[in-house]
């Protein structure tokens, strides 16, 4: 455990040093930094001043070093356009996110268990091709038509929920459930599919064959192998809904980490940019991590492979 731990976290650190740098390139090379703050029809002059005042003359290499020496410590540096430390605007804006992608995915698991099961249960029949209708549909659903037609529905014809803010906890619902619906397909189809290789397995064909009752089969036998595809693919989905979350906080007017990501693209502030690519990468290592080792606990055979 404690070699498969060590290995598994140098691989994380070498993944984060990678996108580090991948992305701290690419925003280098992607235009003029001092250009872009001083805006159109500035004198070469201010742009000058400007490239000296925040380092950018300096070889590339070394700006990178100096940014990676810092972010390891938590500093940013500081947002041109919010005037303010980058990590105190995360910190601010991160528990928004948090709480409607725990939301999210907790609801998307709560529909995917008990669907993907009784499809598998059921296969071949009219119940499976529904189920696999509906995830069909919510992959081919954009996440904005799906956000703008629960607006229209649960708020502005029925009037039961608010559209906009997180002041409340009704205010997160809809926003979630839009973000459900887009991890749904997946986390149904993994569980579909787990289930039936599980039901037709020989440990459950034996348990069946002792006499165990049809529950216990299911439950104890079938679902508990069938969940660690569903947790690898969870904590992805996951992941995606933190990354991805800037549509549905710009439709539903909510001020987390992907809208003020969103606002700093448009703005050209790249320390905010920066800081977005490395803490959102560095949420889906860790959430790897995590699921790679609840599943060990799950299945012990996990840690084989």
């Amino acid at each position: 455990m404690t070699a498969y731990l060590t290995r598994r976290l140098l691989t994380a650190v070498a993944v984060m040093f990678t996108i580090s740098l991948i992305s701290f390139m690419l925003l280098k090379y992607s235009g003029d930094l001092a250009t872009a703050l001083a805006g159109e029809g500035s004198n070469a002059a201010y742009v000058e001043f400007l490239r000296k005042e925040y380092g950018l003359d300096r070889p590339v290499i070394v700006q990178y070093a100096g940014w990676l020496a810092k972010a390891v410590t938590g500093d940013f540096g500081r947002s041109f356009y919010f005037n303010d430390q980058v990590s105190t605007l995360f910190a601010s804006r991160l528990p928004v996110t948090l709480e409607l992608g725990v939301l999210s995915i907790v609801l998307a698991l709560l529909a995917a268990l008990p669907l993907g099961v009784l499809a598998a249960l059921r296969e071949g029949s009219w119940v499976d091709r529904l189920v696999q209708g509906l995830a069909l549909t919510g992959q081919a659903m954009p996440i904005f038509w799906s956000s703008y037609l629960l607006i229209l529905i649960f708020a502005l014809d029925l009037g039961w929920l608010p559209v906009a803010g997180a002041d409340s906890f009704a205010h997160l619902i809809l926003p979630s459930c839009a973000l459900a619906l887009n991890a749904l397909p997946a986390l149904l189809r993994i569980t579909r599919s787990g289930m039936s290789e599980a039901l037709a397995s020989d440990y459950v064909r034996t348990a069946r064959a002792k006499g165990l009752r049809k529950h216990s089969v299911v439950i104890k036998h079938a679902l508990r192998n069938a969940l660690v595809p569903l947790v690898a693919i969870a904590a992805v989905q996951f992941g995606l809904l933190l990354g991805g979350s800037v549509v549905v906080e710009t439709i539903f007017g909510i001020d987390g980490i992907g809208y003020f990501t969103w606002q700093a693209i448009s703005q050209n502030d790249y320390p905010v940019v920066q800081a977005a690519v490395l803490i959102v990468s560095s949420f889906y290592v860790l959430l790897t991590l995590a699921a790679d080792l609840l599943n060990m606990w799950i299945d012990p055979r996990y840690k084989i492979g």
